[in-house]
């Protein structure tokens, strides 16, 4: 029999597909969400079912999770792992920026939280693990709005999980520093991304997705009344 059924938003690529390839593996029913489903198709993975979601579409949000709670049963993991990253000065970036991060990176998470933790509170069972990052916890340059939703990423999962912990309803926040994905992508400033990335040489690269999925199923396979609440990762060398 397959593992549990566990929800992995923004799969497509990056930390999204490399959860869901180890997850795969260790025997979980999967049901991945993106906006771009060749992606998430040409994964291959068995037991899985994928589908075109934005996370700031409720309905079709939850239309999904009902179609795979119909096929593998009640979800017991949700992993909010979409997300983008709009780096820029407050005082010259476009404000329609501020937005799309603050709708993506709170709000679609909080859908997604919405969505799954009645029934796992009425099971007394279930994980929630959101994807921040360590500018959820300290400020750098060009980051400002994307902080703030860090930040608030960092906060809503404990004082979710300080909600939900007497049903045994484990919430957890990993915080990874820099890592080879798409999101510097989403930046428009060719400086700033310039910038980012000489700083990421210096460091001697950002680590991999891969570590950053070893960390979640780490945090994942713990027994239920075990909650790692919180893990932040980086390149060793990686100031700050």
């Amino acid at each position: 029999m397959n593992k549990p059924l566990v929800v992995i938003t923004g799969a497509s690529s990056g930390i999204g597909e490399a959860t869901a390839r180890k997850l795969s593996a260790e025997g979980y029913s999967l049901l991945l969400l993106a906006r771009r489903i060749e992606r998430l198709e040409r994964l291959g993975l068995p037991n899985t079912l994928c589908r075109q979601v934005d996370v700031m579409d409720r309905e079709s949000f939850r239309h999904a999770l009902e179609e795979a709670e119909a096929q593998f049963g009640p979800v017991d993991c949700l992993i909010n792992n979409a997300g983008i990253m709009l780096l820029g000065h407050v005082d010259t970036q476009d404000p329609v920026e501020w937005q799309r991060m603050f709708d993506v990176n709170v709000l679609g998470l909080l859908n997604g939280v919405h969505l799954v933790l009645a029934g796992m509170r009425e099971r007394k069972a279930g994980t929630v693990i959101n994807i921040s990052s360590i500018a959820g916890r300290k400020t750098f340059p060009n980051h400002a709005a994307y902080c703030g939703t860090k930040f608030a990423v960092h906060a809503m999962g404990e004082n979710i999980r300080e909600e939900v912990a007497d049903d045994n309803v484990r919430v957890i926040t990993i915080a990874p520093g820099a890592v080879e994905t798409e999101l510097l992508g989403h930046t428009s400033s060719d400086d700033i991304k310039a910038g980012y990335e000489s700083w990421k040489d210096s460091i001697g690269g950002a680590i991999a997705p891969d570590d950053i999925a070893g960390a979640i199923s780490f945090a994942y396979n713990q027994p239920q009344n075990v909650c790692v609440r919180e893990i932040v990762i980086a390149a060793t060398r990686q100031q700050p």
